[in-house]
């Protein structure tokens, strides 16, 4: 299916640990992909840890047969997303048990401007980065705050930034997207990113709508999904 709503057939699951990983909160997070979307996150735990970085904190991919996932970016329906954990501080093994109660620590401090100088670590930047590199990435996305500093310290070798997209919320893990699989004629791909690292004017509007008043909130209603769905999900 889609790049949005949607559903997978085929996914696979992310062991719950493996070489430079742990998934978290397994009690309300689900952690089933497309087979290229797990491979990816492997991946960048075994690059992360060749870093240097400590193990990954993984959370929600999608469910099994994809579809809607509470609380989740529509992106989440598909397998083809997956949030990982922006803490590279040093931290030791856990249980499944224990990771079940950990909660993430916002970096962005609370005047949703600036980052916790205490949290964020280059380690950072490194996995961030690392994370734009991974074979059939689209995007990754992350705070505006934690995009503005990416801009601060990227230097002159910044075209990987293109690939780093400003959201709302994101402000303890990033959200990675990757690309419909090949041959999947049936997935539709979100639309391109704009030319450019997306720092200067194209950021600043996010931090202009900081002092504005919050829009009322509207009950949302769900997109159908596609018709090809409802065998995928036993709807038929």
């Amino acid at each position: 299916m889609g790049g949005g709503v949607g559903c997978i057939a085929g996914a696979v699951e992310l062991p719950a640990e493996g070489p430079g990983w742990e998934t978290v909160r397994q009690d309300h997070s689900t952690f089933w992909g497309a087979p290229g979307t797990v491979a990816g996150i492997e991946l960048l735990a075994d690059r992360a840890r060749a870093a240097g970085l400590p193990a990954l904190y993984i959370n929600d991919f999608s469910l099994p047969r994809g579809g809607p996932l509470a609380g989740k970016h529509a992106t989440h329906q598909t397998g083809l997303d997956a949030d990982v954990w922006l803490d590279v501080l040093p931290k030791p093994p856990l249980t499944v048990a224990e990771r079940e109660g950990i909660e993430p620590r916002s970096l962005v401090e609370p005047d949703g401007r600036s980052l916790d100088p205490a949290l964020w670590q280059p380690g950072d930047v490194t996995l961030i980065r690392l994370a734009t590199g991974l074979p059939g990435v689209d995007r990754v996305l992350v705070n505006f705050a934690i995009k503005a500093e990416l801009c601060r310290e990227a230097g002159p070798d910044a075209a990987w930034l293109h690939r780093v997209r400003p959201w709302w919320g994101h402000t303890s893990h990033m959200h990675i997207h990757f690309l419909c699989p090949p041959g999947q004629t049936e997935c539709r791909d979100l639309p391109p990113i704009p030319a450019g690292t997306g720092c200067g004017a194209p950021l600043q509007w996010w931090f202009d709508q900081l002092g504005k008043p919050a829009p009322p909130v509207v009950p949302p209603h769900p997109p159908p999904l596609p018709a090809a769905c409802r065998a995928i999900l036993g709807e038929e």
